[in-house]
């Protein structure tokens, strides 16, 4: 996605028709998801409270005429009055406050619990997250998406719909008061009196009109530094995440200083975003601030002539700035808004161009010019190879043989010297490598284990971790059997102790625990890519006689630049390079 059209390309001209059709995308999601109840009630709250907060308002404006004229008049006796009548309406509104306030938040929530695990869905789907790691642009800091930008839009895009309905709502009630009062505002021309139908109506039109084309012109480019800002926090964030994550290295060299000052490059990124933001918000405040001050006497200047007339008590000056307010304050929306808007589109483009980019992982043709290797059900309980080649960043690999079968119980070397490939014939067979021709077929995926380089141990339990995607749960003493079988038996007491076992075991301890989990769990096929070697050369031969006796059935496929136990495996075969014609030695004459 980088070069596309949005705030974070070169062209940040997010278009209406571009934002229309996003949001669209995120209501047909939010439409099928199971929370669409929810948010189907919590929607039709809103609307039911909003209007009533509408309505009271409208009561209390025209409260203003008789409370103001009781004030002007001296009046005690109707002043008290109408204190009291205040302390209803008060009251009620307190009570419509809140629950506007409760269900907007709610809102909020359930928004967030929707979309992010929609995105959450569409990330994981099989194949997706790996495919758009190495997509670009679009792939780099996707936590920063899931989490901080889903956050932030649906916070956005809560509070602005309420706004906006709010607003439109008061204003379709308080133009009709306001064209009434109008007809009181007279003016006098060389002796003859007229009044201008809808006068303060137009006046207010008038006054946020010009605020809010005068918004946008000072405003408009918050859109594109709001994205900016967002793509730079998140390189700051990834870049700090990595010197954590590699704390002990850079200690053990100590490149402390050095790491400091390859944090100043995404830091001063981040300075330069917000930079610009800060100037691009400052002008945009000369407009709001300015013009916020100015209402303070705005609907006084603009009723004042049928005050002095005459035409106006002090309680109907009152109700009428008051109606005036109300009225240019919800034309005023999208002045008062505007950075929140911008902000708003920008984390918008963001999470939706994510989305988009995910749905068409599974899609998306190879780039001009490139092959792509077919996989298929082969059906018969077989996993075998067809004139397969792999497109590598430089060169083109293939299997010594064209065709390869391998059924259950086959034990089988794939050798190849050290970057050939073998990772990406792993990876191919798995379905995370598509560059290449020929043909793999598969048996089903449920009945196969891959087991790379570097094993994948999640957070949780002990248990949880050998028994992670089981088909089905295991006795404590199988498990245990399985510990003793690759010599941890000291973590056998730790079955039900939470840990992040990828960095508290030792990288040697964490290959045999993930062969634990084969053991354990009998898949009928075992991928493995360079995982044996990985063992500390002690254990190597508890690991390959386990092959032989607990998992004899299963076909074992070791993908690996040279393998010890030779005798172990039926069948050897090669990764080599294809050799391009023009490296094909001369013919001699």
């Amino acid at each position: 996605m980088s070069g596309a059209s949005g705030p974070e390309g070169a062209d940040h001209d997010y278009s209406n028709r571009r934002m229309a059709a996003d949001v669209n995308m995120l209501l047909r999601a939010a439409i099928a998801s199971p929370e669409r109840n929810q948010l189907g009630l919590l929607l039709a709250g809103v609307v039911i409270v909003v209007a009533g907060v509408a309505y009271m308002q409208i009561v209390l404006n025209a409260w203003n005429q008789p409370f103001y004229d009781a004030l002007s008049a001296r009046n005690f006796s109707a002043f008290m009055r109408q204190l009291g009548v205040f302390a209803i309406i008060a009251s009620v509104l307190l009570c419509l406050v809140v629950a506007q306030t409760w269900l907007q938040e709610m809102l909020k929530l359930v928004l967030r619990k929707q979309a992010t695990r929609d995105l959450l869905d569409q990330w994981l789907a099989p194949g997706r997250a790996f495919r758009i790691s190495r997509a670009g642009n679009i792939g780099v800091n996707p936590d920063q998406r899931l989490a901080e930008d889903t956050r932030h839009l649906t916070e956005l895009s809560a509070q602005l719909a309420i706004g906006l309905f709010q607003s439109t709502l008061l204003l379709i009630s308080f133009v009709g008061v306001l064209w009434g009062l109008s007809k009181s505002v007279v003016f006098s021309y060389k002796g003859t009196e007229f009044a201008i139908p809808g006068y303060m109506v137009w006046s207010a039109l008038f006054y946020a009109g010009t605020a809010s084309w005068l918004s946008w012109l000072f405003g408009r480019r918050l859109i594109a530094y709001n994205g900016q800002r967002y793509a730079r926090e998140a390189d700051l964030r990834v870049a700090m995440v990595r010197v954590n994550q590699h704390v002990d290295a850079v200690a053990l060299y100590g490149g402390e200083a050095d790491e400091r000052r390859r944090l100043d490059a995404p830091l001063n990124n981040v300075l330069g975003a917000m930079r610009r933001l800060v100037s691009a918000l400052a002008r945009l405040t000369w407009v709001t601030s300015g013009y916020g001050w100015f209402a303070l006497v705005a609907p006084i200047i603009v009723a004042a002539p049928a005050y002095f007339s005459g035409k106006l008590t002090f309680g109907a000056l009152m109700m009428a700035v008051g109606a005036f307010n109300q009225v240019q304050q919800a034309l005023r929306w999208f002045v008062d808004n505007f950075a929140v808007i911008a902000d708003w589109q920008a984390t918008l483009f963001r999470v939706v161009s994510f989305r988009q980019a995910l749905l068409r992982m599974d899609e998306a043709p190879p780039t001009k010019g490139e092959e792509q290797i077919l996989r298929e059900l082969s059906g018969n309980d077989t996993l075998s190879f067809s004139d397969l080649q792999i497109d590598c960043n430089s060169h083109r690999a293939a299997l010594n043989k064209p065709e390869i079968t391998l059924r259950p119980g086959d034990h089988v070397l794939i050798a190849g010297e050290q970057g050939v490939g073998k990772t990406s014939l792993f990876r191919a067979i798995a379905g995370l490598w598509e560059i290449g021709r020929g043909t793999i077929r598969l048996p089903p995926r449920s009945e196969i284990m891959f087991m790379p380089t570097l094993p994948y141990l999640p957070p949780g339990t002990l248990r949880e971790t050998l028994l992670y995607l089981a088909q089905e749960p295991a006795h404590d003493d199988k498990l245990r059997a399985a510990l003793l079988r690759v010599k941890l038996d000291h973590l056998a007491a730790n079955l039900d102790r939470y840990g992040e076992w990828d960095r508290e075991l030792p990288h040697d301890e964490q290959q045999r625990l993930a062969f634990a989990r084969a053991l354990i769990q009998k898949p009928r096929w075992i991928i493995i890519d360079e995982a044996i070697e990985q063992i500390d050369i002690r254990y190597r031969n508890d690991v390959v006689s386990m092959f032989e006796d607990e998992l004899n059935d299963s076909a074992i496929v070791n993908i690996t630049t040279h393998a010890e136990h030779q005798d172990f495996y039926d069948r050897k075969y090669r990764l080599d390079r294809v050799r391009e014609e023009a490296e094909e030695p001369a013919a001699v004459a």
